[in-house]
């Protein structure tokens, strides 16, 4: 009967303690004063909930900023490309007009 008992108190001892530290946890509010257990597992349970919603809130935005991330680095891709495309036009431009003006002269008041 003694070893019953010892274990009951060390196990309502051991609740205890998890009672202090899940109240160091829960934002107790205004009413921080004494909290029955119901109230304090309530408040942990909703606690818990709150973070929950933020979590998948956060997640939602992390999963949005990936989607514009990856349509801005297409977006900047196909800039980059484009731009390959108009130096590349301009070079070839540039070189037409320096093979023709090497065979002419300028005919500015020749007349």
């Amino acid at each position: 009967r003694s070893t019953h008992n010892e274990m009951e108190k060390n196990r309502r001892a051991q609740l205890r303690l998890c009672l202090e530290r899940l109240k160091g946890l829960v934002p107790l509010g205004a009413a921080a004063g004494r909290h029955t257990t119901l109230s304090l597992l309530t408040r942990a349970r909703l606690h818990i909930q709150k973070l929950e919603d933020q979590e998948r809130r956060a997640l939602h935005q992390i999963e949005q900023l990936q989607r514009e991330q990856r349509h801005l680095q297409r977006q900047l891709e196909k800039l980059g490309m484009e731009r390959v495309r108009i130096d590349s036009i301009g070079s070839s431009l540039s070189s037409e007009r320096s093979d023709s003006d090497q065979g002419e002269s300028p005919c500015w008041g020749m007349d």
